[in-house]
């Protein structure tokens, strides 16, 4: 099961001072780098052609994650989850007649993996274009399956290193009740991280403790 969450910047501090504050905070817990990690997010709205009159056209979400590299996600909002083979991406420039690539959206996050036990954390650098906009945070409990099994164990431990930033309960979570968490389950959290931030004017400055 994991979390998936934005940290705002630390007050005074750039993005990656932060994300360095947060590393500096895993590793006095006693967690060793495990590598690195890529997750990124391509938009594509329905051509116009297909839309009806008057009403915004479908956005569909192109999503890779470097933890499931034989695989594809596509999201729409509020809606299913498909996950697929690399050769979607493929696809996808076929459909270029139904679908369109909107090249400026194209957002993603980049980071560090951490081992602490049976925790899996991921800190990431979201950015857009070249510019650095947010941090993103995803914490995984390795041996448990359903969400809402372990949600109190994740929550304590993001609390130890995330202070008074540890997120409330995903709402994917909710939906889930006794089923097996997805890797899709976790794109969607990763979409709903990356549209948030899309949607600020500027990265948020707060104290962090």
């Amino acid at each position: 099961c994991r979390s998936v969450s934005q940290v705002p910047v630390a007050e005074g501090k750039s993005v990656q001072q932060t994300v360095e504050l947060l590393a500096r905070r895993l590793e006095a817990l006693g967690a060793d780098k495990q590598g690195t990690f890529g997750v990124d997010c391509e938009t594509y709205h329905t051509a116009a052609a297909l839309g009806t009159q008057g009403q915004t056209g479908k956005l569909m979400y192109v999503m890779h994650n470097s933890e499931y590299p034989l695989s594809c996600f596509a999201l729409f909002e509020n809606g299913p989850c498909l996950v697929a083979d690399a050769n979607f991406d493929t696809l996808m420039v076929k459909l270029k007649g139904f679908f369109q690539n909107a090249k400026a959206n194209k957002i993603e996050s980049r980071g560090t993996r951490y081992q602490y036990c049976d925790f899996l954390v991921k800190l990431g650098t979201v950015t857009m274009g070249p510019s650095a906009r947010g941090i993103s945070v995803e914490v995984e409990y390795c041996p448990c399956v359903i969400a809402n099994d372990c949600w109190n164990l994740l929550m304590e431990f993001m609390q130890s290193f995330m202070g008074s930033h540890t997120p409330g309960i995903p709402s994917v979570f909710g939906s889930k009740h006794d089923s097996t968490y997805s890797p899709g389950d976790t794109m969607v959290q990763y979409m709903e991280l990356f549209n948030k931030i899309r949607k600020q004017q500027q990265v948020p400055v707060a104290g962090i403790r």
